[in-house]
Formats: C-alpha cells, structure tokens, sequence
C-alpha cells in the first residue's frame, strides 16, 4: 500500500478539536480514501487576550490508487 499526504488547516470558532475535524472534513471533498489524520500545530487568532479563533494545521494520510 502506498499513502500521500495533503497538509490542510482547519479553523473554528469554537475548539481546537473542531479546527482538526474541520480539516478533516474539507479534505473529505475532494480525497478518497483518507486513513489518518495527524495534527501538526496549533494556532489561535487572538484579539489581546480574547481568542478570536483556533487553527489546527493537519496532515492528511490517504491511500494512493493504482
């Protein structure tokens, strides 16, 4: 079996596991045969010390077609 992976970054208002399924779910579109996902990085937007929105920066894994 032979895998690619994407790096996609998901964003959300509301949590930081929200940002990864959010990656997750937009890879989803236009990827088939997506097996694992694996978070990189975590990021906030912050307005001084409000947190305007979380990033999770995501790598896809998925099965190449032969």
């Amino acid at each position: 079996m032979t895998q690619k992976i994407i790096e996609v970054i998901g964003t959300s208002k509301e949590s930081f596991a929200k940002a990864a399924e959010a990656a997750v779910q937009e890879a989803a579109k236009t990827v088939r045969g997506i097996k694992w996902a694996h978070v990189d990085s975590f990021d906030l937007q912050l307005d001084g010390p409000k947190v305007l929105q979380y990033r999770a920066t995501t790598r896809i894994y998925f099965d190449v077609e032969h």
